[in-house]
């Protein structure tokens, strides 16, 4: 069984989106910084209101799907298909842009610690036109549970416990087939998870450090950098001194043209000019 290595380290950067929201985004920073079919991997975190209390207001998606998962704190989705979803710590949220959405996303707090996610994952060009659709999911619906070294949840696909047996999320059956776990490691802690060969995956450490094991080698993945991982079956993982928390995120990639403006994602430049038509005429969804 081929063990992944590390191949590539994104460095986040201080960015701002919404209405003055401060965030760190490493993957999809610029063009060159995708990894198919991964667009975008933003990160909040804050204890000052000031940096995040203006929220998302009303903004269109089309073309791919955006993943929200909260540690601490609580947003509100409100979007123009009359749908209200309320997004609490421990949660996550899977939308579905498809042919157009216009949605914001307010926090639901004047004070205290924001801390969450938000990956944007490209649709194939066979589903961007499907009609939109979204999903709350609530921290219960989550499994949590105890492995040897720490503790997974599990929000996409299922962890394998390496004993036959396997803990699946609630998020099953997507096209990209997307694994999402978030492994919490006590310190020194090692873990291996199986991944499927040919999906591009990649590693998010908020909190401590860790290092990718491989042939011996154990190379370093500092705190709040997306590591991109080479191809293989598995993943073997040792945490740092103090512990960890990190995102392993993977999933099947598309092959297509990318075309890209703002929230707008399709596959050919007209298909972009037509989303900004719709959205002018009011006709994105």
């Amino acid at each position: 069984m081929t063990t992944r290595r590390l191949t590539r380290i994104i460095p986040s950067i201080p960015v701002s989106d919404g209405a003055g929201v401060k965030l760190r985004r490493s993957i999809g920073q610029s063009q060159g910084l995708r990894l198919d079919p991964f667009l975008m991997l933003d990160e909040f975190a804050s204890d000052n209101p000031d940096d995040y209390i203006a929220g998302f207001p009303p903004h269109p998606h089309r073309g791919f799907e955006t993943v929200t998962y909260m540690l601490e704190g609580d947003f509100q989705h409100q979007d123009h298909l009359g749908n209200t979803g309320h997004l609490r710590s421990g949660g996550a949220q899977w939308m579905t842009a498809g042919r157009g959405i216009i949605h914001s996303e307010m926090p639901l707090q004047q004070s205290g610690r924001l801390h969450g996610f938000q990956f944007w994952i490209n649709l194939p060009a066979s589903e961007k036109m499907k009609p939109a659709s979204y999903r709350d999911i609530e921290p219960e619906e989550i499994p949590e549970r105890r492995i040897d070294g720490g503790r997974v949840r599990v929000i996409a696909g299922a962890f394998d416990c390496g004993d036959g047996q396997a803990i699946p999320g609630p998020i099953q059956g997507l096209s990209t087939a997307p694994l999402f776990l978030d492994l919490r490691l006590d310190a020194g802690a090692r873990v291996s998870q199986r991944i499927e060969a040919g999906h591009n995956a990649f590693l998010y450490p908020y909190a401590g450090s860790l290092s990718v094991v491989a042939g011996g080698d154990a190379q370093p993945l500092p705190n709040r950098q997306a590591g991109v991982l080479s191809d293989g079956e598995r993943v073997e993982l040792e945490a740092g001194p103090d512990g960890c928390g990190v995102l392993l995120i993977t999933a099947r990639p598309l092959g297509e043209p990318v075309v890209q403006y703002g929230p707008f994602v399709m596959n050919t430049r007209e298909e972009i000019e037509q989303a900004l038509d719709d959205y002018r005429a009011g006709t994105l969804a």
